[in-house]
This record gives C-alpha cells, sequence and structure tokens, in this order.
C-alpha cells in the first residue's frame, strides 16, 4: 500500500481537534514555548507541527518509517523545521538530550507490560535535562474496563469503509482493537486489516513506576487541569526530573 493512501486510513480515524487538545494541555504545563522538545510516537507528525509553530525545538520519534514519511512531508508543507527519527521508545539511547518529552495519544498502552512501561520511564529520565518535563497520557481503567469492551463503531463514504470493533483483552485492563478498512484503488476497494492491543493500569502503579526513576509527579485528566475521578476517560501525567 503506497504511503498516500496510509495517510487516508490514519487521518480518517484520528480526531482532529485532538491535537489542539493535546497542545493546549502541553503549553499550560512547560515552563517557554522555546524548549528542546522530543515527540514520542510522533506518528503522521501533526503535533509536532504544532509544537514547532508554537515556538519548540522539535525532535520526532516513530518506529514506522512510513509513518515518518508522511510526517516529513507534512513538516515541508507547513514550512517548519522538524527533525524526524526512526526509533522504538524502548531504545532512547543515543538520540540526545532535551527539556522536554511528550508521548500522547495512549502510545505507552502499547507497551506489553509493566517492564516495557518501566523502561521507556528510565529511557526518558536519563535523556532528559536537569529539570526537564515528561508529559503523557494514557487510558484509564474506567475506558478500558468499562467504555471500550464491545465497542462499535462503523463509518464510509464513496471511497473509504472503516469498522472498528474493541473486545476485552487476555490480561487485566487490556483491550483488543479489530480493524478494517476498505480503500478504494481504481475501480477495486483494497481491504487493510489491523490489530491493536492496549494495555493501561492502577494510577497508583503509573506512581510507583515514575518515583522509582525519580520522577515527580502531578496527575490530571481528559485535557483538563483537573484530579482524575472514577470516570475520567484519560489519564495525563505531568512529570518533573
Amino acid at each position: 500500500m503506497a504511503y498516500e493512501t496510509f495517510a487516508l486510513v490514519y487521518d480518517e480515524v484520528m480526531d482532529d481537534s485532538l491535537y489542539q487538545k493535546w497542545l493546549d494541555f502541553s503549553l499550560r504545563h512547560l515552563p517557554a514555548n522555546d524548549l528542546n522538545l522530543l515527540e514520542l510516537a510522533c506518528g503522521t507528525g501533526a503535533l509536532a507541527v504544532a509544537f514547532a509553530n508554537a515556538g519548540f525545538s522539535v525532535t520526532g520519534l516513530d518506529l514506522s518509517e512510513e509513518m515518518l514519511m508522511l510526517a516529513q512531508d507534512r513538516a515541508i508543507s507547513e514550512e517548519t523545521e522538524i527533525q524526524f527519527v526512526a526509533g522504538d521508545m524502548l531504545d532512547l539511547q543515543d538520540i540526545g538530550t532535551y527539556q522536554a518529552v511528550t508521548c500522547f495519544s495512549d502510545s505507552l498502552c502499547y507497551m506489553k507490560n509493566e517492564e516495557q512501561v518501566q523502561q521507556v520511564f528510565q529511557g526518558v529520565y536519563d535523556l532528559l535535562e536537569e529539570k526537564g518535563t515528561f508529559i503523557f497520557d494514557v487510558h484509564s481503567l474506567y475506558q478500558m474496563d468499562k467504555l471500550f469492551p464491545d465497542y462499535s463503531f462503523h463509518d464510509q463514504t464513496e471511497d473509504f469503509a472503516f469498522l472498528w470493533d474493541s473486545y476485552a483483552g487476555e490480561v487485566p485492563h487490556s483491550i483488543e482493537h479489530f480493524l478494517t478498512f476498505f480503500v478504494k484503488e481504481g475501480e477495486y476497494f483494497e481491504r487493510i486489516d489491523e490489530l491493536h492491543q492496549e494495555r493501561t493500569y492502577p494510577l497508583e502503579t503509573y506512581m510507583e513506576m515514575l518515583n522509582k526513576v525519580g520522577f515527580q509527579c502531578n496527575v490530571y485528566a481528559d485535557f483538563e487541569d483537573e484530579a482524575p475521578t472514577e470516570t475520567s476517560k484519560r489519564w495525563f501525567f505531568v512529570c518533573h526530573k
């Protein structure tokens, strides 16, 4: 599949309004907007471009080289200077040091277990400069256990159809998203199937892991500067080295 087609698939499933919310939350919790910032799991670069336009010096890291091709094209079209790096957030050595690191869109929920989450936290701590800030979000227990199971969403246009069905995973607080895309290619439709597996943990578990590597953190919920409640969908962590 050409990466232009992949862009259509990715952008179709993303809610564009979330990028502005992630940016606004970050701006409220970062000490300045001229920081050297690393965005983990930057995807197609929409948020990286928003950070650059807000005055940050941005490096975007993603595991998918296909995503990074799209991100580079986006940065060029927006006339922004962003360095994009192909890499795994489980191995953050030799990519420099930063004053701020972000990881949004519940990307940490794709880690397979606590050990991998802990490994990411340690890697981020090691590359942050003194008094640096790490901001990330994850799905809450309420979102994972109550809202996602048996979730179903279908959408279609003349050139595109999308089916999203979610089911509880095999381990506690996990979910499996079954995604099917039908993308028009000439006279025919190409079918693309994906399985996305996510997992989250209690707030106390995240705090223990973060404190273990040396972070001091505050926790908020749902893009607001408010403490989480039992029905919060997304937890936000603002961590200081």
